[in-house]
């Protein structure tokens, strides 16, 4: 029966819609003899057909230049430039009064040369497809016709049980008319990783190592992955033991776990997860008080408790904020022409997403703010919102730039100025997609195409960031009542920086939304310098024309769809990049690339929390407490061995180091007394986690090292990647923690030494209380100026510096009762300034870098190098800077 329909089709008496409820037979088997009298379907059979021999590849005809003169679109996205590149031109592929003369045919075949082999044979099925559609006048893709809805893939999961073992897929291609086709020898295949499974081109696969993966297929514009597993080991089905899972994310990561025959590991100590939340929540180290308090706490709900105390401390909207920066792309450096102070948009930035985040607003809020976002408020005229501009901007402001409605700086970036930047932007902050691909062509791995990359930018093409037209009557009248009419450029700026410290208003540039039928002027950079009209429709992806010229701001239409129950990427996006946070890796990876071929590890995990995110009202503390109660969270960093070489799947803590803010921060900690912790602890306004931006040129923050935040691979927030913060290992950080002048000078200046070591009463003689300093280091010192000073023949400097070394030399060998350690008998526990015994100090040193207590060994340890050092001081400081080189300090764990 349905070879008779194929028949009927290609005579003509039935349409497509005629097997709207029948499922087509794979073309290699309706083409597999010559009496075939079908007609392929250009868009359903040739492209894909052209795809998947390799013509429009990047290294073929899919190239910009393409190749031989003959250029094809690339992965085939283009389907009109296709058909017209094949039939039209001096020299077209395709002729259809002799059809066997076809250049498609002839070359791939190599009766003439053909620069990229043979990819035909004469008697294949797909030469006759080739040569049938030629023959019926190689008609090409009608202006109307259904859409491809989706690919179903059978089987929908592949579960193998050994090595070799091998399962052939079949795709089915569905349509908008109810049609469906087997397309199986259409498509390409991929998979993402082929140690643990192989495909080949006909669609089977084949097993290899234990673990899980995906293999994908690519069909037209519709992307289609199936999960792959084969257990690690044989504890599956009812071998596999019960780990406790009380939280639906535990049991979904268990679920999984269950699969591969992996075992969680333990849960993690008291110790351990205190320290791995305090740093994930607060970026901070927990003090040395509170990991002993933590510790002596014997109550079942602690670590609940101390979730919830964390996510109401300082630390936790500073440190969350500069990672909304991060996403955002708050950076001076592209700033320094927004506002009136070098910098103060950046501040302005991060303080208006700080306020938000400290008060709990639903993140949706948050960037409706940002997407929405206009200079002035509602009603306010251009002349009020200068006022105001100025008045935050003055040295004493009152007001915080924080209370505005919505935050417009992230449209003012010198990056984020054209459609096409912006939609780049746009895309990677708040859907967590790498679309630059599709901005020149179809993306590979994606369904995006070059023409939906265009329709979406058709929503910013009337935001504007400069003067308003509308408004330079004030404007003029501002600039004429300054007398800055007749300046520019940098004398204009800091004339006005002046005049704002003086407390009067000055003109500032604003973002606002141009009318429909306004012509724009395009954004520096771009090409065409004309004024132009913006875009009167755009499309969201996947959605149909929205015709944007109607709308007073079309950016409301983009909000809404993000909002939407059934949006792909928005709350994913979040989500999974804020568990990335806590486990080192997301549950898509990397965090930006939500594309199809690029599916979840846990499809199941990262619906449950997306969904949860948005019923809940998209609240960014539920998030938190959701992913840090739960028992996977809380697992050991110690692997078993079912899990020793998981890294996608959750079953244990993965140690991974400090981010470089907070490990700046940690060394400062580690070396400041517990009064400069406490107030770390409160007051944000020196800490590296809570650093506004990239600092503009000649810009510095106060105690904040940016060359160590630097090398520690602090987000620049230039590129539209996450990748922009690195969290990789190098040498120069280690080389900063063992011998940077920063590191050693925060150890050589460390009160916190001075205060547990040398707590001189006033009564002391001032040899004692020189006993503070390290002779040994001072002795280093001086010899090294008194080497130059020799060389230079400096005879007074040289008289002075021998004096000073002497009396050094004679402070180095008094006797140790001019230390600052006594007896361990004779220290006054409860005296907060007096000296600490030994095997104490070193305890606390534990404890403020390690967030733990030192175990017998170490502390016998720690006893015989201040034993073997040349002063207490001297001992301490060695210990103090063997614990900061430790992996176990700079990494969380």
């Amino acid at each position: 029966m349905q070879r008779l329909l194929m028949c009927l089709v290609g005579l003509g008496v039935f349409t497509d819609a005629a097997l709207a409820d029948e499922s087509v037979r794979r073309i290699d088997e309706r083409f597999a003899t010559t009496d075939v009298t079908e007609t392929p379907d250009f868009q359903k059979h040739i492209v894909p057909l052209l795809g998947r021999l390799g013509c429009n590849g990047r290294a073929c005809h899919g190239s910009f230049q393409g190749q031989g003169g003959f250029r094809l679109s690339l992965f085939g996205y283009d389907f009109p430039m296709d058909h017209e590149n094949l039939t039209k031109g001096d020299n077209p592929r395709i002729d259809r009064e002799q059809p066997a003369e076809s250049l498609i045919l002839q070359k791939p075949t190599l009766s003439q040369v053909h620069k990229g082999g043979k990819k035909l044979e004469p008697d294949s099925w797909q030469y006759r497809v080739l040569e049938r559609w030629i023959q019926a006048g190689a008609i090409g893709t009608p202006a109307k016709r259904p859409d491809l809805l989706r690919l179903e893939v059978t089987p929908r999961e592949i579960q193998f049980s050994r090595k070799d073992e091998t399962v052939k897929l079949q795709v089915m291609a569905v349509w908008s008319d109810g049609a469906q086709e087997d397309v199986t020898p259409l498509c390409r295949f991929q998979t993402n990783n082929d140690q643990i499974a192989e495909i080949d081109a006909t669609a089977v696969v084949t097993a290899r190592e234990p673990g899980d993966t995906h293999v994908v297929a690519f069909y037209d514009n519709a992307v289609e992955p199936v999960p792959v597993t084969r257990p690690v080991t044989d504890l599956v089905g009812d071998k596999y033991p019960t780990p406790a899972s009380s939280t639906p994310i535990d049991q979904l990561v268990v679920a999984k776990l269950r699969r591969l025959g992996v075992v969680p590991s333990d849960q993690s100590t008291d110790a351990e997860f205190l320290r791995r939340v305090s740093l994930d929540i607060t970026g901070t180290l927990p003090t040395s008080q509170e990991v002993e308090a933590f510790l002596a706490d014997g109550a079942t709900d602690k670590r609940t408790r101390k979730i919830d105390a964390l996510l109401e401390q300082p630390g936790y909207a500073a440190w969350w904020t500069t990672w909304l920066c991060d996403v955002t792309g708050n950076s001076a450096a592209k700033l320094q022409k927004v506002g009136v102070n070098q910098g103060s948009a950046s501040r302005e930035w991060y303080d208006w997403i700080h306020r938000r985040v400290a008060d709990n607003v639903p993140y949706d809020q948050i960037v409706s703010g940002i997407i929405l976002a206009v200079s002035r408020e509602p009603n306010e005229s251009y002349t009020e919102y200068c006022r105001a501009m100025s008045e935050m901007n003055q040295p004493k402001a009152e007001k915080s730039f924080a209370t505005r409605s919505t935050m417009p700086h992230f449209w003012a970036r010198e990056n984020f100025r054209t459609q096409n930047e912006r939609v780049l932007g746009i895309a990677h902050a708040f859907l967590g997609v790498r679309i630059q691909c599709a901005e020149c062509h179809k993306h590979p791995f994606d369904q995006w195409s070059q023409d939906d990359f265009k329709a979406f930018a058709g929503f910013f093409g009337r935001v504007s960031y400069g003067r308003d037209p509308a408004t330079k009557d004030e404007f003029a009248s501002l600039m004429d009542g300054l007398g800055l009419k007749e300046m520019k450029g940098n004398d204009l700026q800091k004339q006005m920086v002046r005049l704002v410290s003086d407390g009067k208003t000055v003109p500032f540039q604003e973002l606002f939304v141009t009318s429909a039928k306004q012509p724009t002027k395009p954004a520096k950079g771009e090409k065409n310098k004309s004024k132009t009209l913006p875009a009167t429709t755009a499309r969201l992806p996947g959605g149909p024309e929205v015709p944007v010229s109607q709308l007073a701001d079309p950016r409301s239409v983009l909000m809404d769809w993000l909002r939407s129950a059934d949006n792909p990427y928005f709350a994913k996006a979040f989500v999974n990049r804020v568990w990335a946070r806590y486990f080192n890796t997301g549950i898509i990876e990397p965090t930006d690339d939500l594309s199809r071929a690029n599916p979840p590890s846990n499809g199941p995990l990262l619906d449950y929390l997306a969904t949860e995110f948005v019923r809940r009202g998209y609240d960014m503390k539920w998030l938190h407490r959701e992913i840090a109660n739960s028992q996977t969270y809380q697992l050991s960093w110690r692997p078993n061995e079912t899990n020793r070489l998981d890294e996608r799947n959750f079953s244990h803590a993965v140690p991974r180091r400090l981010p470089a803010e907070v490990a700046y921060d940690a060394v400062r900690q580690a070396t400041a007394t517990d009064a400069e912790i406490r107030e770390m602890q409160t007051d944000m306004s020196d800490r590296a986690i809570a650093q506004s931006g990239t600092p503009a040129k000649g810009q510095k923050a106060k105690k904040v090292n940016n060359y160590a935040l630097q090398i520690f691979g602090k987000s620049q927030r230039e590129n539209n990647c996450d990748c922009d913060r690195s969290s990789e290992p190098s040498l120069l950080q280690t080389i900063y923690l063992h011998n940077d002048n920063d590191t050693l000078a925060l150890i050589e200046q460390s009160k916190w030494i001075t205060q547990v070591l040398q707590p001189v009463p006033k009564s002391t003689p001032k040899e004692a209380k020189g006993a503070v300093a390290d002779p040994a280091t001072d002795l280093a010192q001086v010899e090294a100026r008194l080497e130059k000073a020799r060389a230079a023949g400096e005879t007074d400097r040289i008289a002075k510096l021998e004096k000073r070394l002497a009396a050094l030399r004679r402070r180095g060998t008094k006797a140790p009762e001019a230390s600052a350690v006594a007896a361990d008998s004779e220290v006054p526990k409860d005296n907060a300034k007096a000296a600490v015994g030994r095997e104490e100090v070193i305890r606390q040193a534990y404890l403020r870098t390690l967030g733990r207590p030192p175990v017998a060994e170490e502390v016998a340890r720690g006893m015989q190098f201040m034993d073997d050092a040349s002063t207490p001081v001297a001992g301490l400081r060695g210990l103090l800077w063997a614990l900061l080189n430790t992996k176990e300090f700079i990494v969380n764990h």
